[in-house]
């Protein structure tokens, strides 16, 4: 499944309107949201959490020295084996002695630190994630359809793959589910419009070399920016946007300034991230 926009050509679209899970393309969708929040003089980017050695813009670029509770392995028994999700404090719990190994400021990707910063954004704005999420992103950029899933239910009408039943709490930082089309238009719009203000739009594609982004990715230089992925691809794309993938599927959604202004979204059962990675990129190339 693929939707593809470029301006002032007709949209390439297969199956665009399905609604799908998209995974860590969350990330981008909550650092946007926060990035409004700093452009409203709500939050700040370099000040310490309340409580907290580290700050938001650590958060974001995933080098707050937070472990991933992808590397529990009772985690991922619990996923496989259809458990409703734990309470965040027991995963909390669980990951709690793996961050003495993560040195603070180093690249060490952790969705316990989008975990924070979800509450962060909670407790600061007094709403939950999707309606934050709704009022400040969503709304203003004109796409209404997508939403947080919270429940098994939520999930009725979302394509997973091969996954029978599946909690969706099981991604602490929130798992978004929408369209194909929904998700391009997004990231289209929040990286052409002006929804953020320049100065913070370019923070937040201004990647990080985070080194090798692991075996049979699409990547020449990998980085990671504020809530997005970016960098050069192997065919010399500069591009920015995010990857994901949970139990059945993945999603790729990325936007290239210099190739047309393209943004691609690609989703797949099946197959892992490198390759769906490269089908967006291949994606950009045509036309």
């Amino acid at each position: 499944m693929k939707h593809v926009i470029r301006p002032g050509s007709a949209d390439i679209s297969d199956d665009a309107d399905i609604v799908v899970p998209w995974w860590s393309f969350t990330k981008t969708l909550i650092a946007a949201t926060a990035l409004t929040m700093v452009r409203d003089g709500q939050l700040a980017l370099d000040d310490a959490l309340p409580g907290e050695s580290f700050t938001l813009r650590q958060l974001l670029q995933h080098r707050a020295g937070l472990a991933d509770y992808g590397s529990a392995t009772a985690y991922h028994a619990a996923v496989a084996a259809g458990e409703d999700a734990w309470s965040v404090d027991r995963l909390l719990q669980s990951v709690a002695a793996l961050h003495a190994g993560i040195e603070p400021g180093s690249f060490a990707y952790s969705n316990v630190g989008y975990l924070l910063v979800r509450q962060h954004l909670e407790q600061m704005s007094g709403l939950t994630l999707d309606v934050v999420m709704r009022r400040r992103l969503f709304e203003p950029l004109g796409v209404v359809g997508p939403r947080i899933a919270n429940q098994r239910s939520d999930l009725a009408d979302v394509r997973m793959g091969d996954v029978q039943s599946y909690d969706p709490r099981w991604v602490y930082h929130g798992l978004a589910v929408g369209t194909l089309r929904d998700a391009a238009t997004l990231l289209h719009r929040l990286m052409t419009t002006d929804l953020l203000p320049a100065g913070l739009r370019d923070e937040m594609r201004h990647g990080i070399a985070v080194g090798d982004p692991g075996a049979g990715r699409p990547w020449q230089h990998a980085a990671y920016g504020l809530g997005v992925m970016a960098g050069t691809t192997a065919s010399n794309l500069c591009v920015a946007g995010h990857t994901g993938g949970g139990p059945g599927s993945g999603i790729a959604v990325y936007h290239c300034p210099e190739h047309r202004q393209a943004t691609v979204a690609v989703f797949a059962t099946g197959g892992g991230a490198g390759h769906i990675e490269a089908n967006a990129f291949e994606l950009v190339l045509q036309g």
